[in-house]
C-alpha cells in the first residue's frame, strides 16, 4: 500500500439527504483512499447499508457495509423523510455484511493505531458508542472528520440535534477532530450544471442524478448544499480550506454547538472557496465511475 493511501471508514445516515451518497461517491472516486468500510446510523440502518452497498456496486466496487445504531442514545424520535431507498425497487435483495458496526469501528481503529481516519456525517451515535466501548478508540483513531454543528449562531444543526448526548461524548473525548458546520457547507451549491456532469458518469452517475432530483423535489428546490462531500474534502484536500486553532466544542441539550479556542483537540473549518470546492466534488464523483 502506498504511503499516501488514506485508510477510511465512512459512518453515514445515507439515504435521506442526498449529500451522503455524494460523499460516498467522492470517496470512491479518490485513488488515495482505501475505503475499508461503511457503517450506517440512525433509523433503518439496514436499508441505509443496502443503499451504500448498491451505490458502491454501481461504481464496480466492493465495500464492507454494516448496519449500526438505529436508535439514539436516549431513544429520541427518528426523523425519517420517507423516500429513503425508494428509487431501487429491488434494494431488499442487496446483501450487507454481518457483524456489529460499533465492534467493527473499534476493531479496525484499534488494530492499526494512528492509521485509520473516520469520516462521520450523520448523528454521532456509532462513534459515541465506539468511544464508550473502547477507552483507546479516541487515542487510536488517526482523525475524526465530522459534518455537524453551526458555529455562527445558536441554532442547532440536524446531526447534533438528533443525538446531542452522543455528540457531547464525541466532542468531550480526546480524539483529534475537524468539524465542518453549516455556516461553511451552506456557502457551496450544486446546481443543474453539476448534475448534468454527474449524470454522464455511468450507472453510478445516473443513480446519483435520480437521488439528487428526488431530494430537490422533497424541498421544492433546484439546488442543494453538498454538506458531506465538503467534509470529505477537508480530509482529502485540506489546502483548499482554512481552519481554526484547536479548541473545545460544547454541545447543548438541544444540539446547539459552541466553540472555544484552547483546551481541546477540535478545530473548525472556517472558510471554503465555493466554486473550487464544488468543482472538486464533481470531478471526484465522475472519477468514481
Amino acid at each position: 500500500m502506498a504511503p499516501s493511501t488514506m485508510r477510511v471508514i465512512f459512518d453515514t445516515d445515507i439515504g435521506t439527504d442526498v449529500d451522503d451518497a455524494l460523499a460516498l461517491a467522492v470517496l470512491l472516486g479518490s485513488p488515495e483512499v482505501d475505503l475499508i468500510g461503511c457503517t450506517t446510523v440512525y433509523g433503518d440502518t439496514l436499508l441505509r447499508a443496502r443503499l451504500a452497498k448498491r451505490l458502491a456496486r454501481l461504481a464496480n466496487r466492493t465495500m464492507t457495509a454494516l448496519p449500526g445504531a438505529a436508535r439514539t442514545l436516549t431513544d429520541r424520535p427518528v426523523w425519517w423523510a420517507g423516500h429513503e431507498g425508494r428509487l431501487f425497487a429491488d434494494l431488499d435483495e442487496e446483501a450487507v455484511d454481518e457483524g456489529d458496526a460499533v465492534a467493527y469501528l473499534v476493531d479496525r481503529v484499534s488494530s492499526a493505531p494512528g492509521e485509520v481516519d473516520v469520516v462521520a456525517v450523520g448523528p454521532l451515535t456509532n462513534i459515541a458508542r465506539a468511544i464508550t466501548a473502547s477507552p483507546s478508540f479516541a487515542r487510536d483513531v488517526r482523525h475524526l472528520w465530522l459534518m455537524g454543528g453551526r458555529f455562527d449562531s445558536t441554532d442547532p444543526e440536524h446531526n447534533l440535534k438528533c443525538d446531542p448526548e452522543a455528540a457531547a461524548i464525541v466532542f468531550g473525548s480526546d480524539a483529534p477532530i475537524t468539524v465542518t458546520g453549516l455556516e461553511i457547507t451552506t456557502t457551496v451549491r450544486m446546481d443543474a450544471t453539476a448534475v448534468t456532469a454527474i449524470a454522464g458518469a455511468g450507472r453510478l452517475g445516473e443513480a446519483l442524478k435520480a437521488e439528487i432530483e428526488q431530494w430537490w423535489r422533497f424541498w421544492n428546490a433546484e439546488w442543494n448544499s453538498p454538506h458531506d462531500p465538503i467534509t470529505v474534502l477537508t480530509m482529502l484536500e485540506p489546502d483548499l480550506f482554512a481552519f481554526s486553532p484547536e479548541g473545545r466544542v460544547v454541545v447543548g441539550a438541544d444540539g446547539s454547538s459552541t466553540f472555544t479556542p484552547g483546551g481541546g483537540r477540535t478545530r473548525l473549518t472556517t472558510s471554503a472557496p465555493a466554486e473550487r470546492v464544488a468543482h472538486e466534488i464533481v470531478r471526484r464523483i465522475v472519477a468514481a465511475a
